[in-house]
């Protein structure tokens, strides 16, 4: 694979007219599972499981190494500008659609939403059922009304015409087949011929298998984070980033995880292949 720090120019344009056949078809031809990345300056980079994540977080938030809502301020902040990145110079005339899950996955696509609104962005926040928030997420939310970005049902998503299509949706939480308002962000997001970028996996992806046991989304670009999973390495991943949230080598270590130290150099966010470039 090479590598670019760049994005490549036109990207919306070439994500126009596929269908969402084509999306879900592209990923189930190539599910694939790898223990090991590299970054696009060539470090290894261990990629782990579902239950290894877990773990990670786990201890991340019993150290308060960093708190939940540090980890997910990192996350939005490097998925905003990952967004800002793919549509170009002309970002603020155009309209991102945020969908997010009721868990940790759409807090981050909510702060994410935020950060493109203080800059002067169209987006709109779609939530499953608000009322379910909680914790990090819920403030994540409750920090977002306070920007002139809007909020929106799944009922009112027939009458929005995106120019981008953020997956904060599920992450790495997929327990079975997506079903219901999931479900529905799920068929949407296929449906809309414009570029769509998952936050940590691709909802509908099992993170440690890289099947998809129902419904997935096939993305163009994933922000994964802290860590690759094993199961990233299929094609409806697309160009696949890795963001750091601020966790120490330390509590890799503590989880039985080699970490090669520094992953992320000079940077925040770095480019990721199951192959040196």
């Amino acid at each position: 694979m090479t590598f670019s720090s760049e994005w490549p120019p036109g990207i919306g344009y070439e994500c126009r007219g596929r269908l969402s056949w084509s999306r879900e078809a592209r990923a189930r031809r190539s599910l694939m599972t790898t223990a090991v990345f590299f970054t696009d300056s060539g470090t290894k980079v261990p990629a782990v499981t579902v239950q290894q994540m877990r773990e990670i977080d786990r201890i991340a938030i019993e150290w308060n190494a960093p708190s939940l809502l540090q980890m997910m301020e990192n996350a939005g902040r490097a998925l905003a500008v990952t967004i800002m990145e793919m549509l170009g110079a002309g970002w603020r005339q155009q309209q991102v659609v945020v969908l997010a899950g009721t868990g940790g996955n759409g807090g981050g696509g909510i702060c994410a939403a935020r950060h493109l609104a203080n800059h002067g962005g169209l987006v709109t926040a779609v939530t499953a059922d608000p009322r379910t928030m909680r914790g990090a997420a819920a403030q994540q939310l409750a920090i977002y009304r306070h920007t002139r970005g809007q909020v929106a049902t799944v009922e009112e998503l027939s009458g929005i015409n995106p120019e981008l299509v953020v997956d904060a949706v599920i992450g790495y939480s997929l327990a079975g087949v997506p079903r219901g308002e999931t479900l529905a962000m799920i068929t949407w997001a296929n449906t809309q011929h414009v570029p769509l970028v998952a936050l940590d996996v691709p909802s509908g992806l099992d993170a440690t298998t890289g099947v998809a046991p129902g419904s997935v989304v096939g993305a163009d670009a994933t922000v994964t984070l802290a860590l690759p999973k094993v199961g990233l390495d299929a094609g409806l991943v697309g160009r696949l980033w890795l963001a750091d949230i601020g966790i120490p080598v330390e509590v890799y270590r503590q989880a039985g995880i080699a970490v090669e130290h520094p992953i992320f150099d000079h940077r925040f966010r770095v480019l990721l292949a199951p192959r040196p470039g």
